[in-house]
């Protein structure tokens, strides 16, 4: 039905020669955009003059925080390192999970199709889980702290890299492992000298890119009880200390900046 709609245009040129010129989808792609637009605003009962009406109290939040109180600084100090602990801690351990599990899921590396799939499927659902549910069911098993929450962001980090991995695998130049495979040299070792020095670079970089995001991740964790600086944070918002929340906030900003200023300084000189 739809080539029929857009069927394409006959032109005839001067010299009698007849062409298809192809119709534009974009009218059909914008009636599909607004139909979902509307059918997502009714079953999020989005309200765009509730929205208008009641912005000015997002500004009044962000205004009481401002400025904030530097005195509480003395108390962001600790839970602040145990974000950063977990962040660091959680990154390394799933990064370094993530390795084998990108060997096993490359199907240029590992010919039994059983064994890639399975591996697949596991970096897939573990991927769909959301960090925050992660942290809450670790909580559960191991306790309130810093442990559940680092435990949470090696589970996101472990399936983050080892998906971005394993595509990176499947993309190498294979000549110089097979050969290597050739003249009698084994599965491991052959990859080590002709694929690993291929694919670390883009691993390290992919890591440190994580780290940036598993730091923001951490500082939310403390709402289920996980540690780190989210745990002061949620407490303050419930309290309505905002101008604590703005201290909060600045010490965490601060932060993030400086390890992604970090993070991109070390994977430009990888590149």
């Amino acid at each position: 039905m739809i080539s029929r709609i857009f069927k394409p245009k006959i032109i005839t040129l001067p010299n009698g020669k007849e062409v298809k010129q192809p119709r534009s989808m974009l009218p059909l792609v914008v009636v599909v955009f607004l139909v979902f637009t509307y059918f997502s605003i009714q079953l999020t009962g989005f309200n765009l003059t509730v929205l208008i009406t009641r912005i000015n109290h997002f500004f009044f939040i962000l205004g009481e925080m401002i400025p904030p109180r530097f005195a509480y600084m003395n108390r962001v100090w600790d839970p602040l390192l145990d974000t950063l602990k977990m962040s660091l801690l959680g990154s390394a351990i799933g990064a370094a999970l993530a390795f084998p599990a990108a060997i096993l899921a490359a199907s240029n590396i590992v010919k039994s199709k059983i064994i890639v799939h399975l591996t697949r499927l596991i970096l897939s659902a573990v991927r769909t889980l959301p960090t925050l549910i992660v942290a809450l069911i670790a909580t559960f098993v191991l306790g309130l702290g810093t442990l559940a929450g680092t435990v949470a962001i090696a589970v996101f980090t472990f399936a983050y890299i080892g998906k971005q991995l394993y595509e990176i695998i499947e993309t190498v130049d294979m000549g110089a492992y097979e050969a290597m495979e050739a003249i009698g040299i084994k599965k491991i070792p052959a990859f080590w000298l002709a694929i690993a020095p291929q694919i670390m670079p883009v691993y390290i970089s992919t890591a440190l890119f994580c780290l940036e995001g598993n730091v923001r991740h951490a500082a939310i964790l403390g709402w289920v009880g996980a540690g780190g600086i989210g745990l002061i944070l949620n407490q303050r918002i419930q309290f309505r200390d905002y101008s604590a929340v703005g201290m909060i906030l600045l010490a965490l900003l601060i932060t993030v900046t400086l390890i992604e200023a970090l993070s991109h300084f070390i994977r430009r000189r990888l590149t």
